[in-house]
């Protein structure tokens, strides 16, 4: 079975997710990549056996995540219920990810992405280090680049660890704490407030810390400056 190969535009995408809830959330941060070079890519994932000998030639490598994405914007690559692996490697987040197309590595991690087809759609997935689910990748042929820029834009190396903890403790002030005390001021007995206020501060402190299951407000996302190409963040109010 041959390859087909499809050609990509250079342009912008985006990829990551904003929300971080255990329940509904992805990889994140949302962020925007821009691939200034052109490329071809496998139209179908192509089954490891064959794509071995392509990987083994340098005809081809592994498709990064953005160029994947690139590709899937401008609808040119297809699946059906295959699980295909790509370049990219993490811990579980986009942190320090360069926005020039690069596949994202990061040392002693512990994930590789991956793509979930069904019914023509596609899903992200975390592989484990060392997992062998996937029977397929998907492949690149990359024109006139021997090498990529030495600096990058990228993501910032970090969360904004402060934001976060202020984000937590305004939830679980007025999802949990606040709630418990005004159920308790018009159902418990009187005086249980007085005595039982710091059974009713830790069941406050685990209903906001559950209630992340199912929502937590979007996380700041990055974009490229449609002038200068520079990385800035998307701001968002708190709550």
């Amino acid at each position: 079975m041959s390859v087909e190969w499809v050609p990509v535009v250079p342009g912008r995408a985006e990829i990551g997710s904003d929300n971080r809830s255990i329940l509904f959330g992805g990889i994140g941060p949302k962020h925007m990549v821009e691939i200034r070079y052109r490329y071809s890519i496998a139209k179908y994932p192509v089954a490891i056996a064959e794509a071995e000998k392509l990987l083994e030639s340098k005809e081809a490598v592994l498709a990064s995540e953005s160029e994947w994405k690139l590709a899937l914007d401008q609808g040119v690559i297809f699946g059906n219920q295959e699980l295909e692996a790509l370049s990219d490697c993490c811990k579980g987040h986009y942190w320090g990810k360069a926005l020039d197309g690069r596949p994202h590595s990061e040392d002693d991690w512990t994930f590789l992405i991956a793509k979930q087809w069904s019914s023509g759609k596609s899903t992200t997935r975390l592989l484990a280090k060392g997992s062998e689910q996937t029977k397929f990748v998907r492949l690149v042929k990359v024109e006139n680049i021997t090498e990529y820029p030495p600096n990058p834009q990228r993501l910032p190396s970090n969360r904004d660890i402060g934001r976060i903890l202020k984000e937590e403790i305004l939830i679980a002030l007025f999802v949990g704490i606040i709630p418990s005390f005004v159920w308790a001021y018009f159902n418990a007995s009187e005086g249980y407030i007085q005595t039982g206020w710091p059974g009713l501060v830790f069941g406050g402190l685990i209903l906001g810390l559950f209630s992340m299951i199912f929502w937590r407000p979007k996380t700041i996302s990055f974009r490229l400056g449609k002038n200068c190409g520079m990385v800035k963040p998307n701001r968002r109010k708190l709550l």
